[in-house]
């Protein structure tokens, strides 16, 4: 029997950078099965009935809804999809806990952090790190919402560098329990959780280790809760410190371990990441929907806002870039669902399978987050400016979506700790041998002395130049990146604005080519009178992505590079990020436009 790898190349994370991508090797949300989509739309109907129609109560701090919601979603099933199902849950794959986490995510940010914290941080990593015995104890209990989870990581002194954790965990004169001391800060589903996964020092261990830690108000074991936190956005999402005092937990409770709580941490975060990807596309949707038909209906100089080139600019990006998002997160979730099975396959349990699947793509997790979250802000803050003063008031939806949105920039990593972390880790990769980093930057190096070639392509085909401009991008990333590693070595980390810069390139590189597969393959199974619209987003995106890359890649040719070599690399960018027919973007805009308005939504 063929094995999937046999079936399909299956690219390792980081590899779009240097090798071609077929697009009838990509997964589309076009691709969903009838199961993913009747999914789908019963966590639509759930989110409609449950959550909507409460918007208020969730702004005004009603903790005690979001928690009765969580509770009903676990009825539903909804909080075990990614469970195994010998532990209670659905045994569902990768890309249908994306859906789940996608379409539940929409109504309110408060319900959607409860959610992710829950299924995410809260249980997955008694899931992936838990011995048989904690998995038969805890996971049924949160899989079906009997039990709520919260992850208590960070510290008033520990933020981003997770490791540097003050909390103590002290082992008793009896061997039995591990005595807990320390103070953990912005704890997601604190109020009401029944179970904690708590990182702590042992000793003087150079790394953290975690530990299950059962939470019951009537019986606090040393747990003392500090007050609510009221913040910008995510009102009703419980938030609070947690103080430990003396806590004793049963040396059983360890979680996989001594010292191994980092890995823990940061494999629970790649996950983390993805997801929090998915939770922003629907959000992005509603926006644009609410948007939509107030400037239908509003009318200025006798003339519908719908109608005014500057209104139809705004619904092109920010549908461009919803769109945009989506493809790739399926994209490399079905990836790392392929990757799961093919370690099944191998002989992998579903722990090691699902551990190692997620970490392979940790990469474009990374992108992933940083991308989608700074897109969903951006579309509820044109959001505002489409309903004007009126965006400006607690009475329309986008003042609560704009401080929902703000989040997302900072939690499971900030985006600047990201955006290094893709740049690093694709680094490293190439230093183990997983991604051949070296012989393309070398050959782009070769080709920078050569003379370019001056023959007009054909470029009649579909995509035909955006594909040849998208290879030359990832150039621009090889020529920038392979550069900098040459003259940096390990200390290319210190050099924090140059990985910024060319991490934003490679950003661009992974989300404009998942937008255009994703077309080119519905194009030629529905026909390209079918993709109008999305024809025009993929080039649209493209042609953004392109003065994204030129701006970022000067900035880091200049930062490092002098005289003649950084006169050759500047005219290298040039050639490599240069259009032989630039498409019409004005006309690309009002495609995308008149098409939404025509449906008077979201509609592809």
């Amino acid at each position: 029997m063929e094995t999937l790898e046999e079936k399909q190349e299956i690219l390792r994370g980081g590899q779009f950078l240097v090798k071609e991508t077929n697009c009838e090797d990509i997964f589309t949300p076009e691709d969903f099965s009838e199961e993913q989509q009747m999914m789908r739309d019963a966590v639509k109907e759930f989110n409609d009935r449950e959550i909507i129609p409460h918007k208020e109560r969730f702004e005004n701090k009603d903790y005690a809804l979001t928690e009765e919601c969580m509770k009903k979603a676990g009825e539903l099933g909804f909080l075990g999809v990614s469970v195994p199902e010998e532990y209670g849950g659905l045994g569902m794959g990768f890309v249908s806990t994306m859906l789940v986490c996608e379409y539940i995510s929409s109504g309110t940010g408060s319900f959607s952090t409860a959610f992710g914290a829950h299924t995410g941080i809260g249980t997955m990593p008694i899931t992936l790190y838990g011995n048989e015995e904690q998995k038969k104890k805890y996971v049924p209990k949160l899989a079906s919402g009997e039990w709520m989870g919260a992850y208590c990581l960070t510290e008033p002194t520990a933020g981003s560098d997770a490791n540097s954790g003050k909390t103590t965990a002290e082992l008793t004169e009896d061997g039995k329990a591990y005595k807990i001391n320390g103070q953990k800060m912005w704890i997601s589903n604190a109020g009401f959780c029944d179970l904690m996964i708590v990182f702590a020092r042992i000793e003087n261990d150079k790394n953290i280790t975690g530990f299950i830690v059962e939470y019951d108000p009537n019986n606090p074991n040393g747990i003392t809760l500090g007050e609510e936190e009221h913040k910008l956005g995510i009102r009703a999402s419980s938030t609070r410190q947690v103080f430990f005092s003396d806590t004793l937990v049963p040396v059983e409770n360890m979680l996989s371990v001594r010292g191994g709580g980092f890995k823990i941490a940061m494999n629970a975060l790649n996950v983390g990441r993805i997801k929090l990807a998915a939770a922003c596309i629907d959000s992005q949707r509603r926006v644009i929907n609410y948007g939509i038909q107030y400037a239908t209906e509003r009318k200025q100089f006798k003339t519908p806002l719908a109608d005014f080139g500057a209104i139809k600019a705004k619904f092109a990006e920010m549908a461009t870039n919803c769109y945009a998002g989506e493809s790739a997160s399926y994209r490399a979730a079905k990836n790392i669902e392929d990757r799961i099975a093919m370690r099944m396959e191998a002989g992998n349990t579903h722990q090691e399978a699902e551990l190692k699947g997620v970490e392979e793509y940790a990469i474009e997790c990374s992108i992933l987050k940083v991308a989608v979250s700074e897109d969903v802000q951006n579309c509820s803050d044109e959001g505002i400016q489409i309903f004007g003063g009126m965006g400006f008031s607690e009475e329309t939806p986008m003042e609560s979506a704009w401080r929902d949105a703000r989040i997302a920039r900072i939690y499971e990593g900030t985006n600047e700790i990201n955006r290094m972390l893709s740049v690093g880790m694709l680094v490293k990769k190439a230093m183990k041998g997983h991604v051949d980093l070296l012989n393309p930057a070398m050959a782009v190096a070769d080709e920078l002395m050569g003379i370019p070639s001056f023959d007009t392509p054909d470029y009649s085909e579909l995509f035909a130049e955006e594909k040849e401009i998208i290879r030359k991008l990832k150039k621009v990333f090889l020529m920038v990146a392979g550069s900098a590693v040459q003259k940096f070595g390990p200390d290319l980390e210190k050099h924090q604005q140059l990985l910024m810069a060319a991490s934003n390139i490679l950003i661009e590189i992974y989300m404009a080519e998942s937008t255009l597969l994703r077309t080119e393959k519905n194009a030629k199974r529905f026909g390209e009178e079918a993709q109008v619209g999305q024809i025009a987003m993929a080039k649209l995106y493209l042609y953004n992505a392109v003065d994204i890359i030129i701006k970022n890649g000067r900035e880091g040719i200049i930062s490092f590079a002098e005289g003649d070599e950084q006169r050759m690399m500047l005219m290298g960018l040039k050639r490599f990020t240069k259009y032989a027919n630039y498409p019409n973007v004005v006309e690309l805009r009002n495609t995308i436009a008149e098409k939404m308005k025509a449906e008077n939504s979201y509609c592809f």
